[in-house]
């Protein structure tokens, strides 16, 4: 007979908030991370102190804002009316205080959850707070949440305002490290939404003059515009809209609140509908949805009171309302293109002319590809069926109602060996594996039609549901595994070919990675120490000192499933595929993928992690 477990009074246990934030930071600030991906937890923990000092900009106090980041500490430092000072603790510290739950004043703020910096205290090893009013100023200290200083200044001379300091706990966040490309694309955001906000970092300053206009035109490459933007402005609502030459599919920036939802909701659903309604009646034309929004690039911000989001980061809104005595948000936003996008293609013949001839080329193009898109779509089935190809997770990217969801992984990996390790070793919650089967095809320069009538390239867009956009995406990581060879480069770029000449927002959004993983095992009998790099390996050696066993790991089948789950584990190590701003997406397919490039070989070489040798073999 089996003793009965107890449950008493003992068994039950309360956390105070910094516990419960440190136990389950998922909840507060969704995937934790390294900072190879701009959702990783260290940006959201930036974002939510910046959050309070854009509200002040918002609220008409402090035009600048300051932000240093060296190293691991992060400082930000506003000019707004600073924290009332008897409260400079309690705001950073106490769950369920601050100033957003009066909407007399803050009527649209970011963040109503009066979460944010509580949950950066709490997650950070180091935390200050200061804030200056009144001739007066007060601070206080914090490791982990716990106070252990604070003061109070009856004289000062400093202007007023909030400056925030924080190191994030490396316990929490392991090996982590601020990458400032991801920085700045959250500093930019909101000085697009907020004309007249100056945001210096690290000494280079940001302002936008044009808002969304000017988002659109610093994300694009100018030549690969159908048309100028359209730019429209209301009193809650900013919309920014064009069509691409050469992109399939469509492409999205949502904001509510300054809040950039990168899952959209009801406003980035209200936009899409609108804009084929409006473009519909305008031609006088039933026109079929898809072709009408085929390469849209878009960007729409709203205004909404006491937004509803449908999780704790915010990245996709749930609210019907706009609030107060305003209608719906569908009939808000459809209200606004209806009148206002009608009204410039009226006014600009030009540019109608041209969206015309894109949708009639779309729609050309729908009709040659259904039927081979028809038994494209059979052939995925059935093989998803046999699951010859993928190993799925059970969670995916879009389960907002699921902690892990931003976790949510696919491996792409080439060979039995290889993709048996990371199946073997991966978390079948959050971690899928799509097996290649040889080099993929080389899709420079080839129509979309190739997809669907390529095995490969078919299966993996239907494993990932991208064939009419992100919308559906399954997975938030998309990872290219191969070996650290010249046969694994090549892999990699035919890949990140795939990617660029069909699904560009895949690498814009940043959802494509490359996984690295370890080149040399160096250990002992007391002590085993996985290298990256050629210095790493001789670091590794002198610590062991005497003759340690060294191993170099030929191909990714080399490593067992037990090595493995390290390497896709906490310890993941990512490299972030990012486009080269100088370069349209035309111009990198030529230089990597175009006949006649003897760069393409250097830059192969050049970018293998692997030694000479190892090259030289190969």
């Amino acid at each position: 007979m089996t003793q009965e477990t107890q449950y008493t009074e003992d068994n039950i246990r309360s956390l105070d908030w910094k516990e419960h934030i440190r136990m389950r930071p998922g909840m507060y600030i969704g995937k934790l991370g390294d900072g190879s991906s701009p959702d990783d937890g260290i940006y959201i923990l930036v974002k939510e102190v910046l959050d309070n000092s854009i509200d002040e900009f918002v609220m008409g106090t402090g035009k600048t804002i300051e932000v240093s980041i060296q190293g691991n500490k992060v400082i930000v430092r506003d000019y707004g009316r600073g924290i009332p000072l008897g409260k400079v603790v309690d705001v950073v510290s106490k769950m369920n205080t601050g100033g957003k739950y009066d909407t007399r004043a803050f009527k649209k703020s970011v963040g109503l959850n009066g979460v944010g910096t509580k949950a950066v205290n709490a997650l950070s090893s180091y935390f200050r707070v200061e804030s200056t009013r009144d001739g007066k100023s007060a601070s206080a200290e914090f490791e982990k949440g716990n106070l252990t200083n604070q003061d109070l200044l009856d004289e000062t001379t400093r202007r007023k305002g909030t400056k925030v300091t924080f190191i994030a706990d490396e316990s929490i966040f392991k090996n982590y490290k601020y990458r400032p490309e991801y920085i700045i694309r959250l500093l930019k955001n909101y000085v697009y939404l907020n004309p007249g906000l100056t945001i210096v970092f690290n000494g280079e300053k940001f302002y936008s003059e044009n808002g969304l206009k000017d988002l659109l035109e610093d994300n694009n490459n100018q030549d690969d515009m159908l048309y100028p933007i359209i730019h429209l402005k209301g009193e809650d609502i900013e919309i920014a809209m064009t069509h691409s030459k050469t992109q399939y599919s469509e492409e999205y920036h949502s904001f509510v609140n300054g809040q950039n939802t990168t899952q959209g909701g009801t406003h980035q659903a209200a936009f899409r509908e609108s804009v084929v309604k409006t473009i519909r009646e305008f031609y006088g034309k039933n026109f079929e949805a898809s072709d009408v929004r085929k390469s849209i690039i878009a960007a729409v911000s709203i205004k909404v009171m006491e937004p509803v989001f449908e999780s704790q980061t915010k990245t996709k809104l749930g609210s019907t309302e706009m609030g107060g005595d305003l209608p719906t948000v569908r009939t808000y936003i459809n209200d606004f293109i209806k009148t206002n996008l009608d009204n410039y293609l009226h006014k600009n013949p030009q540019v109608a002319e041209k969206l015309q001839r894109k949708i009639l080329q779309a729609e050309k193009e729908r009709k040659e590809l259904s039927g081979i898109r028809k038994l494209a779509r059979e052939r995925a089935k059935k093989a998803s069926l046999h699951n010859k190809k993928l190993r799925d997770c059970r969670i995916h990217f879009g389960d907002t109602k699921q902690e892990d969801y931003l976790n949510t992984t696919l491996f792409i990996t080439e060979g039995d060996s290889a993709s048996g390790s990371i199946t073997k070793s991966r978390n079948v919650n959050t971690q899928a594996v799509f097996s290649l089967k040889g080099k993929p095809l080389n899709s420079y320069g080839l129509s979309k039609k190739i997809v669907y009538e390529n095995e490969e390239f078919n299966l993996l867009q239907a494993a990932l549901n991208i064939e009419d956009g992100l919308e559906g995406l399954r997975y938030n990581n998309i990872v290219i595994a191969t070996d650290a060879d010249v046969d694994g480069m090549h892999i990699r770029l035919l890949l990140i070919t795939f990617f660029l000449q069909f699904f560009p927002e895949v690498i814009k959004e940043g959802h494509l990675y490359i996984l690295d993983t370890p080149l040399f095992r160096v250990r002992n009998k007391k002590e085993t120490i996985y290298c990256y790099s050629e210095e790493e390996k001789k670091q590794a050696i002198q610590k062991l000192r005497g003759k340690p066993e060294i191993t170099r790991f030929k191909g990714l089948g080399e490593i067992s499933p037990n090595e493995f789950v390290h390497f896709i584990g906490d310890d993941i190590r990512l490299d972030p595929v990012m486009l080269d701003k100088e370069m349209s997406i035309d111009q990198m397919l030529e230089f990597y993928m175009g006949k006649n490039t003897p760069d393409r070989q250097k830059f192969i070489i050049q970018n293998l992690k692997v030694e000479q040798d190892l090259v030289e073999e190969s």
